[in-house]
């Protein structure tokens, strides 16, 4: 009960410390900088529809963006869960990816040894083709959540580490000789100074990031499971369901969309003084 009060009274406090004419600002700033990409969406679909309208393109070949969205909603009841399925998959693979991603950074950071020794290496296993190794992995670890986690982890760790470990060693040697001169310990100065200024460049990493979360779990599914947005893709392909298809990969496309931009909201919230700060130097207001 008491701990309920206590985080009831922080969110209120959180609450009342918004800026909100500031925070309206922004959120109109946000849809005007929209109004181009979504203007290029809709002319990108329209002439797509005129391309297979006027050309009587064969819809088995390539369906009319009318029909793939009409097509999609009716086999919503299957596409759904898979959805789910799939969504469930990259926030837990993308749990451990940023776990693993941001310790390492900070074992690099903390210890020079450990990277010269192991930031090649983590280099170099970027190199490793997934659609090579993903089929491995299913044959160590069956189909079930591991080797998926491990092929999410693989796709999303490296641009945590590197954005991770590169704002890590950005931080001030002046602010770090300050807090060694009043005796902080290196958990302190880590804790306290290296870490807050790390976080624009990490979260650089972390939007990178959560977008290829989606595409390594579909493509972990696709390989070798029994449900998941990959196995949906894998089906209709095998059916000649070009229209559902097209329906999967638009999905995918805008749950990738609204991961990103879930991403940013939570790095706007985690770090407003460095937005405060862009906007004071941009003039922004």
């Amino acid at each position: 009960m008491m701990l309920t009060s206590v985080a009831r009274a922080r969110v209120q406090d959180w609450w009342a410390a918004i800026d909100w004419p500031q925070a309206r600002r922004a959120t109109f700033r946000a849809l005007r900088r929209a109004v181009a990409p979504v203007g290029a969406l809709v002319a990108l679909l329209g002439a797509w529809q005129a391309y297979v309208v006027f050309n009587d393109i064969n819809p088995l070949i390539l369906p009319a963006p009318s029909q793939v969205w009409q097509d999609t909603l009716g086999d919503w009841w299957q596409l759904q869960p898979a959805l789910v399925v799939t969504l469930q998959e990259t926030a837990v693979g993308f749990a451990y990816a940023f776990v693993f991603g941001l310790g390492t950074a900070g074992l690099l950071d903390l210890i020079p040894l450990a990277r010269r020794a192991l930031y090649p290496l983590f280099v170099a296993s970027q190199s490793i083709p997934i659609v090579a190794l993903a089929p491995l992995l299913q044959l160590w670890f069956g189909t079930d959540l591991t080797a998926k986690v491990i092929v999410i982890v693989l796709v999303c760790f490296f641009p945590i580490t590197v954005a991770g470990l590169d704002g890590l060693r950005a931080t001030d040697p002046d602010l770090i000789r300050l807090y060694r001169g009043f005796g902080a310990s290196p958990w302190r100065i880590f804790r306290a100074v290296r870490l807050p200024n790390a976080l624009p460049a990490l979260f650089s990493g972390v939007r990178i990031a959560i977008t290829y979360s989606v595409i390594g779990a579909i493509f972990s599914e696709y390989v070798g499971a029994d449900q998941g947005l990959g196995v949906y893709l894998r089906e209709k392909q095998a059916a000649f369901r070009v229209d559902l298809v097209i329906g999967a990969i638009a999905v995918t496309a805008l749950a990738s969309v609204a991961l990103f931009l879930l991403t940013l909201l939570v790095e706007r919230l985690a770090i407003p003084w460095f937005y405060a700060e862009r906007r004071r130097v941009n003039g922004d207001g």
